[in-house]
């Protein structure tokens, strides 16, 4: 591999040497004699790593070993299960600056971003170890006389999780730390786009699993492209399949699972906009439109794409934007001067540059216009500039979600029109208002307001907390992970009755005698 940045040393202060890897049960690499995924920069478009596709072989030999280490793992305490989810969370702790540095350079976001990427893993496993000991159920009075009801929680087995490119190791630890507190085995298909990220994750976590004993299997990586998606989802032996990415893939999954009645936990597309009224502070509303528009590059699924302005300060907004935008530095991620950093790769410049000719076909004016960057330091061709154009929110480009930096404005009248236009797309992730009125706040947050998972009132669409429950609705998929009671997305819910009478009376008063 190259060596920029020092992302070579990084990797050895992980653990592991960046050649030819394959997928893991553990710190067992498996080849599968498949061609490699070459993991390339979008920094600077060279390449990083070799590392080997995984196939239906490998896939079995995973699973398997899944399937042995859920009979030990599922026997062991809770609290103790938890005491080694801390001890993974230190481990990320004493790598969390060589850790951040591979997410940034490997997935293009700034190294800021990468830090707190390494953090949100570190703070999940917090919060596990915690939940390890409230795993509560519920006691409830029996109808009948020496009775009791009540009910627990037991492992689910395998958890099947599937992750996007965008946050290469968060969202993983989402899902893992809850499903390893709740006593299930993990299996995780990373995207092909971000996979050293991946098993530098994987060699951490299962270097703490070998020190305490535990089998092979209770975390376990498969590298690979969507035919390894496929086999989760359609495999009767995975209960559980957390898939984060797009509609279009989410759909896929969930109908795959659904045919055969298993679980599907869905984080899927966002369409996320601030209403800004008339009463808002402007200052902390230019701040949030920004961050949550231009933050990792427009690549997050909650990334502000909508910015709704009542018609008093739309002028001002609009001319504070352009700039905000001026002012952006555009470069290398690892560079801690530069604000934003290349998308992802040369599908995502496309599908970029695409959405910038239809929004201009369909009446869109420009604000600030987008475009590619070349000349020095741009050499991978990924670097694009963040764009802002005045729309309407029924243009099929708006409706549409495009993982790039280009925000639209929309202007509005009144508070229940913005709302309107708020909920009038087909996704429902997140959603924010800025203002200092209370009235409008709370009809922003009542039942008649927004119809996203997440909403927000004088905060961005973009930064949430472990320590809510994340997800959306609509086409977002309705899933929930990582904080509040998502715990019970991993565990199988059983009612328990104990008869300790020396009668055997029937629920409802049914008589049945002889």
């Amino acid at each position: 591999m190259t060596d920029p940045f020092g992302i070579s040393l990084s990797l050895q202060k992980i653990g592991i040497e960046a050649e030819n890897l394959g997928s893991s049960t553990g710190l067992d690499w498996l080849d599968s004699g498949e061609k490699a995924i070459a993991s390339f920069s979008p920094a600077d478009g060279k390449s990083i790593a070799q590392v080997q596709s995984g196939n239906a072989e490998t896939y079995e030999a995973i699973i398997a070993q899944a399937q042995i280490a859920f009979e030990k793992w599922r026997t062991v305490p809770a609290p103790q299960r938890g005491e080694i989810v801390r001890e993974i969370g230190n481990a990320l702790r004493e790598v969390k600056a060589d850790l951040g540095k591979l997410v940034s350079y490997e997935m293009g976001k700034s190294y800021q971003e990468g830090l707190g990427e390494v953090q949100e893993m570190i703070d999940i496993c917090d919060f596990a170890v915690g939940l390890s000991r409230q795993l509560y159920g519920l006691t409830m009075h029996s109808e009948r006389p020496g009775h009791r009801m009540y009910e627990q929680w037991h492992p689910l087995g395998i958890v099947g999780i599937i992750s996007a490119f965008n946050f290469p190791v968060a969202v993983w630890s989402w899902n893992a730390a809850l499903a390893w507190v709740c006593g299930d085995v993990c299996v995780w298909k990373p995207s092909e786009k971000a996979p050293l990220s991946a098993l530098a994750c994987q060699h951490i976590a299962g270097r703490i699993f070998a020190k305490h004993g535990m089998p092979e299997g209770i975390c376990s990586v498969i590298v690979g492209d969507y035919q390894v998606g496929e086999l989760l989802s359609q495999d009767p032996r995975v209960p559980l399949v957390s898939a984060t990415g797009s509609t279009r893939m989410g759909k896929l999954v969930g109908k795959a699972v659904g045919e055969r009645l298993g679980r599907s936990l869905l984080e899927l597309g966002g369409n996320n906009a601030i209403i800004i009224t008339e009463n808002a502070d402007l200052d902390i509303a230019i701040r949030g439109a920004l961050f949550g528009a231009v933050g990792t590059a427009g690549q997050r699924c909650t990334t502000t794409r909508r910015l709704i302005v009542q018609e008093n300060v739309y002028e001002e907004v609009k001319s504070r934007l352009a700039s905000a935008y001026s002012k952006l530095v555009i470069g290398n991620p690892l560079d801690e001067k530069n604000h934003v950093g290349p998308l992802i790769d040369q599908d995502a410049v496309k599908g970029y540059l695409a959405a910038i000719e239809k929004v201009k076909a369909e009446g869109g004016k420009v604000v600030v216009d987008g475009g590619l960057l070349s000349g020095d330091g741009y050499e991978s061709g990924c670097y694009v500039k963040p764009a802002i154009f005045e729309a309407e929110n029924h243009f099929a480009i708006v409706q549409h979600e495009t993982f790039a930096p280009i925000l639209y404005l929309i202007k509005y009248k009144t508070l229940p029109e913005a709302i309107a236009l708020q909920n009038g797309v087909p996704q429902g992730l997140s959603s924010a208002i800025m203002t200092t009125h209370m009235r409008e706040a709370e009809a922003f947050l009542s039942a008649a307001g927004s119809d996203c998972g997440i909403a927000n009132v004088n905060i961005g669409t973009s930064g949430a907390e472990i320590g809510g429950a994340f997800g959306g609705e609509k086409e977002t998929g309705g899933g929930r992970e990582s904080g509040s009671d998502a715990w019970k997305a991993y565990m199988r819910r059983q009612t328990n009755t104990i008869n300790y009478s020396t009668s055997l009376p029937l629920a409802q008063g049914i008589k049945f005698d002889i």
